[in-house]
């Protein structure tokens, strides 16, 4: 499963996969063991987490919800030990840890609570979507090989 198969709807708990759009919204069934299916529609306020990012202060603005999701299941594979009871100061400091150039001013504590929240989920019903991809590692052999070689 990938994170642009993966839909989170503002007041649900739970993060949803997406099984197929309607012509009036999109049917989704969430990820946890209940499997629950339900229909979001126009109403409802549906976003995919592919489409999310988290505000930064560098140049670019803004960096992909994947890959700070990627970069926390590197860090701490699968234990962040925080939860949403966990204080802003703690989640602040986690947030920073993982995104050092995150923007403090436009990112709320309740949305590192989502973060952890949908980290939690994901960790136990879609890890391979927090694996990373093989064109990905690919890549990145490419410019590590790259890299040492201009080195010598």
């Amino acid at each position: 499963m990938e994170f642009s198969d993966i839909a989170s709807v503002s007041g649900k708990g739970t993060l949803f996969k997406v099984i197929q759009p309607t012509r009036t919204g999109v049917i989704l069934e969430s990820l946890d063991e209940h499997k629950k299916k339900m229909v979001a529609t126009m109403h409802n306020k549906v976003s995919i987490l592919s489409e999310i990012s988290i505000y930064t202060t560098d140049t670019e603005g803004a960096v992909p919800l994947e890959d700070v999701m990627r970069k926390i299941h590197k860090e701490f594979d699968g234990d962040t030990d925080l939860d949403k009871n966990s204080s802003p100061e703690e989640l602040k400091a986690f947030l920073k840890f993982v995104l050092p150039d995150y923007d403090e001013g436009r990112v709320y504590v309740s949305d590192i609570k989502k973060v952890v929240s949908w980290y939690g989920q994901l960790v136990k019903q879609a890890p391979d979507a927090l694996k990373e991809k093989k064109e990905e590692k690919k890549a990145s052999k490419k410019a590590t090989k790259k890299e040492e070689e201009e080195g010598e």
